[in-house]
């Protein structure tokens, strides 16, 4: 493995490029092994087989990562990021579920299913958006506090130090 550091593995003396195409090959095959099984295993195989277990796999893996970032603010560890990730696994299937149970057709299923994926996709940055706002409010009503704390000592040292007019 390369590691998140290419340059450091090159350091060291490591193959990037043929290490990258080994674990490739390795993964690849391993998917194919457990396609055959999965076609062994139901006694027929067709090409529609695995339509759409990528949607759910990324669908359970941006749900999780969205929730865990949410939660502990990007600071978790690996065996935090698989936790979350079956929690975004469950998370999705309930939600699809309950769309089955409504008996909506499969275009609603699929509808809803993106519409789940755009909005955990939207948080994050719905959230900094909603930081950098909240600051520049901030700033500004700050702004328009002090500029009228300004004005209303203004208005007392005048008061203060005019005279007074007597009455007619």
């Amino acid at each position: 493995a390369t590691g998140g550091n290419s340059s450091m593995s090159k350091a060291e003396g490591i193959n990037t490029k043929m290490t990258t195409v080994v674990a490739l090959v390795i993964s690849n095959g391993l998917v194919g092994l457990s396609g055959a099984l999965i076609a062994q295993y139901q006694g027929n195989a067709d090409a529609s087989m695995g339509k759409g277990a990528i949607v759910v796999g990324l669908a359970s893996v941006i749900i999780g990562m969205v929730l865990g970032e949410i939660i502990f603010k990007k600071k978790f560890n690996f065996i935090c990021k698989l936790i979350f990730t079956v929690l975004g696994a469950v998370i999705y299937y309930n939600v699809i579920s309950i769309v089955t149970l409504l008996g909506l057709p499969n275009a609603y299923t699929r509808m809803v299913s993106a519409i789940i994926v755009a909005l955990f996709l939207a948080v994050p940055y719905l959230q900094k958006t909603s930081k950098t706002s909240f600051r520049k409010a901030g700033k500004r009503s700050l702004a328009a506090v002090t500029d009228e704390a300004e004005h209303l000592g203004a208005v007392l040292a005048n008061s203060v130090t005019s005279p007074k007019k007597e009455g007619k």
